[in-house]
Order: C-alpha cells, then structure tokens, then sequence
C-alpha cells in the first residue's frame, strides 16, 4: 500500500501492537523499552517508532492532542494492520485519594469530546477492551505502583475545565464537573472516548493507561497536592500489559 496522508506510515511495518501518547517527545522515552526501536516516520503531529517485544513488532506513534487527530491515527493504523491498541498519557485527578505521581487505568469514559458523536450516538458507551485493561491493572500492581482502575472525564477543552468561570456555559461545566465527582469518576483527560469509540466501531482492542500529574481538588481542599510530570510509570505499565499479551497468545 501507499504511504498514509497523515501518518506516512504503510504497512510495511508489520506491527498488531501500539502504543500511543499524544506528545511526539513522549515516544522515544517510550521507545527505548523495546528492542531495536528506530524512528520510522514523523509527519505533523506523527511521531512513529518501531521495535519489537519477545520478538513482537510494537509501534510507538504519537497522536497530538484531543480526539480528532486521536481518531485520523488509530484509523490509519488500523489501515496499516494494527489492531491493538494502549494510550499513555497523563490526567488531572478528581478523587481525595489520588495524588500526582498515581497510575489511573480508565475503564470507560464519559463522552465530552465532539469526535466520538461522529461516529456513534451519544448513549453509546465508550469503554475499553476488559482483557487489555485487565493487564494493564496487573501490570501496574505487579510493578507496585499505586493504581485505581475506573471512570474518567474526556473532554474536548482543556480551558473550560480550568478557567470554566470565564466560559459562557461555565454553569454547565461546574454542575457537571461535580456530578462526575458524586459519581466516583477518577480524572480527566482529553482522548480515551475516542479511542475507546473507534475501538468498538473497528472491533480493535484499545486501553488506556494514564500518569496523574496532580488534582485540583486536593488543591481545593487545602490539601497537600504533589506535582508529578513524568509519566515513566505509566509507561512501564502499558509495556509491561504488551508484553503480558504478546506472551499469553504464543
């Protein structure tokens, strides 16, 4: 096939596995967990990496930022061959009992992005593939790291959760906000729905492992609130669920 517009990825690659965070400078910390791992693209946003696990091809591509160019990467992945995939990222904690430096592991998410409602309606679930996830979980607790596995926010505008005052639906984001909060959602991030969405619409395996960064709540409540901006864990996390995979399917 011909190289994809966005990605300038084909499907020479060979790889069923990747690994997705939204920054480009995030890949190759990533990347240096996998054998032989050598840059094999980058267009726009699309930074892309390839090396292997127990002699598995792995893909490490970054998807910038929000749905929408989430959604044109796991598409043209999906293209090229991949069917498996785990986003790393980071979240800002809603929950007392989460601090900076916490491993959440999102098992559905509430569907604020545009992206997702171009492809199912609204009532349609965004959640992940349970057998993923569930390494994903053991991975993290095997490597004790403190891990809460759950509900997360995804939502479309990073400002109208931090400055909703200055919003002119701020009432709505507030009322909201704290509705998810009464009903236990863990953090909030900006793309697990839509690659949640687009895993069932391509019946691909999607999870999501995230590094919280600190919580605004805890912040809020006077509390002590660590800032923690290295997502290393999670990336040994997301590795380690592959490698578990890779393994239990030989």
């Amino acid at each position: 096939m011909e190289k994809l517009y966005h990605i300038d990825l084909d499907d020479s690659h060979g790889a069923k596995y990747a690994i997705l965070p939204g920054d480009p400078a995030r890949v190759p910390l990533i990347a240096k967990y996998l054998d032989d791992a050598k840059e094999i693209g980058h267009n726009r946003e699309y930074l892309s990496y390839l090396g292997s696990l127990e002699g598995e091809k792995v893909l490490v591509m970054s998807t910038g930022m929000g749905g929408p160019s989430t959604a044109i990467g796991v598409e043209e992945l999906y293209m090229t061959g991949v069917r498996n995939f785990i986003r790393v990222g980071t979240c800002g904690a809603m929950q007392l009992d989460i601090v900076g430096g916490d491993i959440v592991i999102a098992t559905a998410a509430i569907k604020l992005d545009g992206t997702a409602d171009e492809y199912v309606p609204k009532e349609f679930p965004a959640v992940a593939d349970f057998d993923l996830t569930e390494k994903l979980v053991r991975s993290s607790r095997d490597l004790n790291y403190t891990t809460h596995a759950g509900v997360v926010e995804c939502k479309d505008s990073f400002y109208g959760q931090h400055d909703p005052d200055r919003m002119p639906v701020g009432y709505m984001l507030k009322n909201k906000w704290e509705a998810y909060k009464m009903a236990n959602c863990l953090a909030s991030e900006m793309e697990s729905a839509t690659l949640f969405t687009l895993g069932s619409v391509l019946r691909a395996r999607t999870a999501c492992v995230l590094s919280v960064v600190w919580n605004q709540e805890r912040a809020k409540a006077g509390m002590s609130n660590p800032e923690n901006h290295d997502s290393d864990n999670a990336i040994k996390v997301a590795v380690e669920a592959i490698r578990k995979d890779i393994l239990a399917n030989k």
